[in-house]
């Protein structure tokens, strides 16, 4: 099975795959005997986003990381809604053999972990999300982000670079990581036809009435500097599921804190995790 090594990892030689709804799911799996920790990243990323919070956890705990459809290993053959992606997820805990695992999701994998936890209730220990929402954006921002995916599609660089650089600064606040994550996205675009999760992302329906039907566990945690999500949507979150146990507010985080501000994410995700 795919495994994680710490920070040497390498997210093509320790992959493993799973043929899952038709599809070969790429995922990466810490093994061992503790309770599962199901990691699903946000749009642009991979599973490797989670680096920090697997060797912060994986003494304790099962974690498995894995590539949604469209992004790192696993490929989109067509279009998809992140109830399928909820689907996926269930599915690949059934190809592992696990009963139940806590759903950890940024952004894009925070839609699918709520959807998760109204879909299939008893597969879904706890759902902790970061830098996540229930609601859907405002036209004005679907349609920016519309205009952002056609960029990001393009193989002209005069394009693709400035938008990139100002989309990894929103996603990540770092410069490190900015020119890290940078050129993998454009190495991508020969490989990767990002015009299917981006029409997933824009036309993503509306579960924030829903929320009340969540009864597992949640936690919020959410970068103080989030521009693309803010913290009230959130916040909305916390406030309608039956059991909030806390919203935790990185400070100077942008909209993956975990990469940024491992070290606060982490201390609260282990918190969390012993309390259950």
């Amino acid at each position: 099975m795919g495994r994680w090594y710490g920070s040497g990892y390498s997210p093509v030689m320790n992959l493993a795959t799973a043929s899952i709804n038709g599809i070969d799911i790429a995922f990466a799996d810490s093994g061992g005997a503790g309770p599962a920790v199901l990691l699903s990243h946000g749009f642009l990323m991979d599973h490797t986003m989670f680096d920090a919070q697997v060797a912060a956890l994986e003494a304790d705990y099962r974690c498995i990381g894995w590539d949604e459809r469209g992004f790192g290993a696993t490929p989109a053959p067509g279009p998809f809604t992140y109830w399928d992606s909820a689907d996926d997820a269930v599915a690949l805990l059934d190809h592992l053999g696990i009963d139940q695992a806590v759903f950890v999701g940024m952004s894009q994998g925070g839609f699918l972990s709520l959807r998760a936890a109204l879909a299939h209730p008893t597969r879904v220990r706890a759902v902790v999300l970061i830098d996540s929402a229930a609601d859907t954006d405002s036209p004005e921002t679907l349609a920016g982000y519309g205009a952002m995916m056609a960029a990001l599609t393009s193989a002209d660089d005069a394009t693709f670079d400035p938008v990139a650089a100002g989309v990894a600064d929103l996603i990540l606040g770092d410069p490190t990581l900015i020119a890290e994550w940078v050129p993998k996205w454009k190495a991508r675009r020969s490989t990767h036809d990002l015009s299917i999760p981006g029409d997933t992302l824009l036309t993503r329906d509306d579960i924030s009435a829903r929320m009340g039907e969540i009864s597992c566990p949640l936690l919020v945690l959410h970068g103080s500097a989030d521009a693309a999500i803010t913290l009230d949507r959130a916040q909305a979150v916390a406030a309608a599921v039956q059991d909030c146990r806390g919203v935790v507010v990185v400070d100077g985080g942008a909209h993956a804190p975990n990469m940024s501000h491992p070290g606060q994410v982490n201390d609260a995700l282990r918190a969390f995790l012993a309390g259950l």
